[in-house]
């Protein structure tokens, strides 16, 4: 593994996901059973990784198209949006399905709301629909003006907001959880495909991906602005902010991913840019572990695994 710069990331272990083919999308992890779950959208299947072990545990099946994960405080139910049959399928820990919600097209991210549980599904031609995963029944939904990919919820105190990427629409719509309505959109002049997305809460930033250009954009989120425009890796699907490090990593399926570092000033710049293989572009930073987790898809000679990298000083 290249890297130029400072070791901000180190390759530590590779997890054999031998036999999966296709895209892999987005992750989901259980602290308590110590469980990455990972959706491999060309495979139809979710695969379950035992971190004590590094194999893996369990697949779930019968999927079309899983986008995306998420994994609920407590209870560890575990939340499936599957695209192609626009259904969000509940599990609870031992893997067994506990309910179904139907009429999801496109059904894409999931994010929980570690303060009640809550779970938040972008899907369709543009909306995000909240449900209950206890009682496998939906809540409310937002409308949006295109298909949302990522977003990220406010979660320190009364924060409400949620933040979505609408590349459709070249644009990042807030919501309100308490008025369950958009209540600001937010340009992003000179920049599309903005996919990924993390926040930084204590700092008020908002980091956003974007393919087109190849950049990551840093906003104020009490002003909607962008403050800085700064390129990385090509094809982002995912970036994390790191509290502890004050960083930043977006990985791309140009084969790389970028780390910034906060400067003294507060703005960002790139730390280092660590190599990884072509099409690895959906990841999963876990801050209670150090560790950042890479999917890297078969191609060629290169099996499908998941490539753990330890957070470095």
């Amino acid at each position: 593994m290249a890297q130029d710069g400072p070791a901000a990331l180190r390759l530590v272990q590779t997890i054999s996901l031998s036999g999966v083919e296709g895209r892999i999308d987005h992750f989901a992890i259980s602290l308590d059973h110590s469980r990455l779950y990972v959706a491999a959208l060309g495979n139809n299947t979710v695969e379950v990784i035992d971190l004590i072990e590094a194999k893996r545990a369990g697949t779930i099946g019968g999927l079309r198209e899983p986008q995306g994960v998420g994994v609920v405080p407590v209870s560890n139910d575990v939340v499936v949006a599957s695209g192609q049959d626009g259904k969000c399928r509940i599990y609870d820990s031992s893997l067994k399905l506990k309910s179904t919600l139907d009429g999801l097209d496109d059904a894409d991210n999931v994010r929980i709301d570690e303060r009640d549980g809550t779970a938040f599904i972008g899907y369709g031609g543009g909306a995000i629909m909240a449900i209950n995963p206890v009682a496998g029944r939906k809540l409310y939904e937002v409308k949006l003006d295109g298909h949302p990919e990522s977003f990220q919820l406010e979660k320190q105190g009364s924060a409400n907001r949620i933040f979505v990427n609408v590349p459709e629409a070249k644009h990042i719509a807030v919501t309100d959880r308490n008025k369950q309505a958009v209540v600001a959109t937010w340009p992003l002049d000179g920049a599309q495909g903005n996919f990924p997305m993390a926040l930084d809460e204590q700092h008020h930033r908002l980091f956003v991906g974007c393919r087109k250009p190849a950049t990551l954009l840093v906003m104020d989120t009490e002003s909607g602005k962008i403050l800085q425009s700064l390129a990385c890796c090509g094809d982002a699907d995912d970036v994390f902010f790191d509290a502890q490090t004050q960083r930043v990593y977006a990985t791309g399926g140009q084969g790389c991913i970028s780390v910034f570092n906060r400067t003294d000033a507060g703005h960002y710049q790139l730390l280092t840019t660590v190599e990884t293989a072509p099409g690895a572009r959906t990841s999963l930073f876990v801050s209670a572990k150090r560790m950042l987790y890479l999917a890297v898809p078969h191609q060629g000679n290169q099996e499908a695994e998941i490539r753990v990298y330890r957070v470095e000083k």
